[in-house]
């Protein structure tokens, strides 16, 4: 493609960390952008007051979570470094009785071993793949990918034992990746090549949005955008977070250092090194919340530069609880792609989950979703809808649905080891999540990467080809 098609011709973005409430409310009712500090656009004009709206609320909830950023992550951390000390140390019970005893004998866990989880991983232990679910079953990919998503957010060592010891693989490295517009490393990927599937698959999985990262948050309640010639209005906080230069380019190449940093360029040069090796050699991209947003961007860029050699390589997209990306002509640049490679793209919504309906979709807003729609409801029921039921989250509507559909997931929770088995036994940290979602946000739960690790494995497989 031209060059000119790899920079930007119109972007619009959000600076909330030099926004003050009185420029907010200014904004708000003047709808003038060019004098205001936390908005910084080229040809963009925004005059609707619904639009503005939208903005204020948008730059206000960023605002708030920007402002409790450092409790927040501290709040994680130390919760987190909680939960593998009572797992160093047996329980809870088994931990005061070390302290009674010997203050010595007390483990304290170290953070990059093969024994240190998330909180993620603590809300949720399961890391071995279904065991029901053979290469070659229709479900086998979708199954692989989710316990990958999963997995993406744990350390290096811990990936690495779980690749190499329980699910026999090859395990190709975590990657910390720079972003350059937060100055921080914010964007995580796990690669593997698993050998057992026909052909051969390398799964590249992108870190998705972590509970005490309010950066994370803010992108996904970010409405900033950034438009191009060939792929329409696209969401640029992912796009930041995936390589997008300063000036708003996406140049074909960068300097050695930077291709190391930023991770379009480095995992691009990884699968050619890759496929270089095996000509048989296929991949898939998945993620989880932030992370599915990244696997569908990434394809998309790919096709910007005419990786023909790399998209030929595709064989699907499988992405969990993933927002909005972009508008309809990015939807349609997209699936038109991914149309002429051969490219399977399978977007998995599970119920009333928050992130899939966000950033907000209407009538004033440009994001849009695409692709192949697999929802499933709280009893795990899977169908291929055109677009999830209530497309916005915050919808008077299903109020009381949701709020009924959180408190039955909580009971759920005591129903399924009995159903099914033990590996479906919740413990008290997912319980207690439950609990908060029917007090305060139902839709928080159900982002979990745990339900949708539920509905592949419990539901219909039909839904595959």
């Amino acid at each position: 493609m031209a060059s000119s098609d790899q920079a930007s011709k119109k972007y619009f973005e959000l600076k909330p960390d030099v926004a003050s409430f009185q420029d907010l409310i200014h904004y708000l009712f003047s709808g003038d952008i060019e004098s205001k500090r936390f908005i910084e656009s080229l040809r963009a004009k925004e005059t609707s007051l619904k639009r503005r709206g939208f903005i204020f609320l948008s730059v206000l909830v960023q605002r708030a979570l920007q402002t409790v950023a450092i409790p927040l992550s501290t709040i994680g951390s130390v919760f987190e470094f909680w939960l593998n000390l009572l797992d160093c140390n047996g329980n809870f019970f088994l931990f005061l009785l070390n302290i009674v005893r010997d203050v010595g004998k007390v483990k304290m866990p170290a953070k990059e071993s093969t024994k240190y989880l998330s909180y993620l991983g603590h809300l949720d232990l399961r890391f071995e793949l279904d065991k029901g679910i053979k290469p070659g079953d229709k479900r086998y990919f979708a199954g692989l990918s989710v316990m990958a998503s999963k997995l993406a957010y744990e350390n290096n060592a811990f990936c690495k034992a779980v690749v190499e010891d329980q699910w026999k693989m090859e395990f190709l490295g975590t990657y910390d990746f720079w972003n350059e517009y937060q100055e921080r490393n914010s964007t995580q990927g796990l690669i593997f090549h698993d050998k057992s599937a026909n052909p051969d698959m390398v799964i590249v999985a992108f870190r998705g949005t972590e509970l005490f990262n309010s950066d994370d948050w803010c992108t996904d309640f970010d409405l900033s955008w950034t438009k191009f010639k060939t792929m329409g209005y696209v969401h640029s906080g992912f796009m930041k977070a995936l390589g997008l230069q300063k000036d708003q380019s996406w140049p074909e190449n960068v300097d050695e250092k930077h291709q190391l940093n930023l991770a379009y360029y480095s995992i691009r040069e990884k699968l050619r090194k890759i496929f270089q090796q095996n000509s048989q050699t296929r991949f898939i991209l998945t993620g989880h919340s932030l992370g599915g947003a990244l696997a569908v961007l990434f394809p998309a860029i790919l096709a910007l530069h005419d990786e023909t050699s790399i998209l030929e390589r595709l064989e699907a997209i499988y992405t969990f609880g993933q927002p909005r990306v972009g508008d309809e002509i990015f939807g349609n640049f997209v699936n038109a792609q991914l149309k002429q490679y051969g490219v399977k793209y399978y977007r998995f919504v599970y119920n009333y989950d928050i992130v899939c309906r966000l950033p907000y979709d209407s009538t004033t807003l440009m994001f849009k979703h695409f692709g192949t729609c697999i929802y499933y409801n709280s009893l795990y029921q899977g169908k291929i809808v055109p677009r999830e039921p209530h497309k916005n989250y915050f919808s008077f509507r299903a109020i009381i649905t949701r709020t009924a559909d959180c408190l039955w997931e909580f009971l759920r929770g005591f129903l399924l080891p009995r159903l099914y088995g033990p590996e479906y036994r919740e413990g008290l940290l997912l319980l207690g999540l439950r609990l908060i979602g029917v007090l305060l946000m139902p839709g928080l739960p159900a982002h979990s990467i745990h339900e949708y690790i539920n509905a592949i494995r419990l539901g219909t497989a039909d839904l595959f080809c």
